[in-house]
């Protein structure tokens, strides 16, 4: 598996077929806009909502979207790619591994490897291929450490649909 670098114009497309039913089917969609911060070297994705075509917020359900629509919208190339927001009313848990694919090689790193198989649940490649999604049921306070960022509600990954197995492969 080849990684993809953080610039501008090198995002993995979104493979929507892959990503599961039981995400399709709630109200928690949104797309974003890859922006380039030259000064930090990082890419921001601003998340927006399909319905209105203003800016979403992770807290604000009412910028929120079917699945449906948050993939019309996408399909009209005015955005980068799709989004789940994750909230109090759902079970799930997202958990981040940033910069944990190798640059060279898409080899995932050790530790990383740990944790997707500990959690053996939904794994996908993040948007720019260097980092790793996990979504799985549970609740947890949100928190960060080191490369490790844990999301219950309050933030919306980027979604591709790039899916990990168990592995990691």
């Amino acid at each position: 598996m080849k990684e993809q670098k953080a610039t501008k114009s090198k995002l993995l497309p979104v493979l929507v077929e892959n990503i599961p039913d039981e995400l399709k089917v709630r109200p928690q969609w949104v797309v974003w806009k890859a922006i380039w911060r030259a000064k930090s070297e990082k890419l921001d994705k601003v998340p927006y909502s399909a319905d209105s075509g203003s800016k979403a917020s992770s807290t604000d359900l009412l910028t929120w979207s079917a699945f449906e629509n948050a993939y019309e919208a996408l399909e009209t190339g005015e955005y980068s790619g799709l989004g789940f927001v994750f909230s109090s009313g759902d079970p799930y848990t997202g958990i981040d591994l940033d910069d944990c694919v190798e640059q060279e090689t898409g080899e995932i790193r050790q530790w990383a490897l740990e944790i997707i198989r500990y959690f053996d649940s939904y794994t996908e490649l993040s948007a720019t291929g260097r980092g790793v999604h996990i979504i799985v049921k549970g609740k947890v306070p949100n928190h960060r450490k080191g490369e490790v960022e844990v999301y219950s509600s309050k933030r919306f990954f980027t979604m591709t649909g790039h899916v990990l197995g168990a592995g990691g492969d």
